[in-house]
């Protein structure tokens, strides 16, 4: 089976290419685009004309019907279906606890498989808290067995320094950096950011390992996750990834159906 696996966020589009549908396989190429540079992937000189033909292609999609309806056009280059994962009640493992299934973003959906999975290669029972940090970021809970209990949505540093600038003045300054007591305004920017992200992210843990009884794993994907993970107070693991991973997952058992 070879999978062309595609993750479209608010801003890129990040895509995969497989040769097996294990979670945490290596893939034969990859890439990605910002939303604007779309149309090119078919091009002449795009990424996708220079890969083998793709069996099959599974992807999320949380940019909306008009970004996915112009990956369905770059995907005529192929003779291959389109497919889109849909947060469900159930699959590969998981159980959706959201109080209506199908309103759970499908990227959070897939984080949550993918989580699982990797657990689960190496035998691990334990509960998860996937912290997805990109232009939003969700924070979101899976006991031992594999049920979402819920989660956080806030906004991603971006926007919030976007917030601010819009309705405060004078507060339209450089990035700064991570200070535990900061004494600049752009480091007063930058590290209440990153503080509000960790905070929300460390509650969480406390309350997942309360309910559950044992301290939870702690994984921190999206793009942003590398910029706030080193200021964590909790053990974590990052992984680029955890999508890729749960789209393989979902892959593999439809599959076996």
């Amino acid at each position: 089976m070879n999978l062309l696996a595609i993750d479209i966020g608010n801003t890129r589009l990040k895509w995969a290419q497989y040769g097996s549908l294990a979670p945490a396989s290596e893939p034969l190429a990859q890439g990605a685009v910002f939303l604007e540079n779309i149309d090119q992937l078919a091009d002449g000189g795009g990424d996708w004309a220079r890969l083998a033909p793709p069996d099959a292609m599974l992807g999320c999609c949380v940019a909306g019907d008009s970004v996915r309806h112009r990956v369905e056009e770059q995907l005529e280059l192929w003779d291959v279906a389109a497919r889109w994962v849909v947060s469900s009640a159930t699959e590969a493992g998981v159980t959706n606890g959201y109080d209506h299934p199908l309103r759970l973003g499908s990227d959070r959906w897939v984080a949550l498989i993918g989580a699982r999975a990797r657990l689960a290669a190496v035998g691990v029972r334990v509960p998860v808290l996937v912290a997805m940090v990109g232009t939003a970021v969700t924070v979101d809970a899976l006991d031992p067995d594999g049920r979402f209990l819920g989660g956080l949505i806030l906004p991603g540093h971006g926007i919030m320094l976007k917030s601010l600038e819009a309705g405060t003045a004078g507060l339209r300054v450089p990035t700064g950096e991570v200070r535990e007591f900061p004494t600049n305004t752009s480091d007063a920017l930058t590290s209440g950011g990153t503080f509000a992200i960790t905070g929300a992210i460390e509650r969480m843990h406390r309350q997942l390992q309360a309910k559950c009884g044992q301290a939870p794993r702690c994984i921190v994907t999206g793009g942003a996750g590398w910029k706030v993970a080193p200021a964590l107070g909790i053990d974590y693991e990052l992984i680029d990834t955890l999508i890729f991973d749960g789209l393989l997952t979902i892959a593999a058992a439809r599959l076996r159906r």
